[in-house]
């Protein structure tokens, strides 16, 4: 089940695409946009992922660090990064630990064949570490404005 609002983020340490470990601890104090998706290099996944790289200059006028998680390698990651020139972080989460911990690791069923997937979610986690809002109906190519409307008073 995914996490609500108010709770506190669960702390983590997860792999960057450059291999260094990134805890989400370490953004105490910034707005954290923690973003999970399917898949590296898939349409919805670039849709969402390059909207948050054309806003980035806004997202960082907010005080706000991007955070994406997928099971993808940290490689896959470097090559998406490199690809689509991502001005931010992603992390990779082989074993699906983090994802479990958020709620967002479940049963997906695609043309009736049932599997285990990542849900695309995203955790906007205050400076104080509690999760402020969870958008889970996510709408790639619109998400990135979605969220700077929210974060915009």
């Amino acid at each position: 089940m995914i996490l609500a609002q108010g709770q506190a983020a669960p702390d983590f340490e997860l792999v960057d695409q450059s291999d260094r470990p990134v805890r989400l601890s370490d953004f105490r104090g910034q707005t954290v946009i923690l973003y999970f998706y399917p898949k590296d290099q898939t349409p919805g996944c670039t849709k969402e992922a390059c909207g948050f790289a054309a806003a980035w200059e806004a997202f960082q006028a907010q005080n706000a660090v991007i955070l994406g998680v997928s099971k993808d390698s940290t490689a896959s990651h470097r090559r998406f990064i490199e690809k689509q020139s991502l001005p931010f972080t992603l992390l990779s989460d082989p074993d699906h630990q983090v994802m479990e911990a958020y709620g967002v690791w479940q049963e997906k069923k695609n043309y009736g064949k049932v599997y285990w997937g990542t849900v695309r979610c995203t955790f906007l986690i205050g400076p104080d570490g509690l999760i402020q809002k969870i958008w889970s109906r996510v709408k790639p190519e619109e998400h990135a404005a979605e969220i700077l409307a929210y974060l915009k008073p």
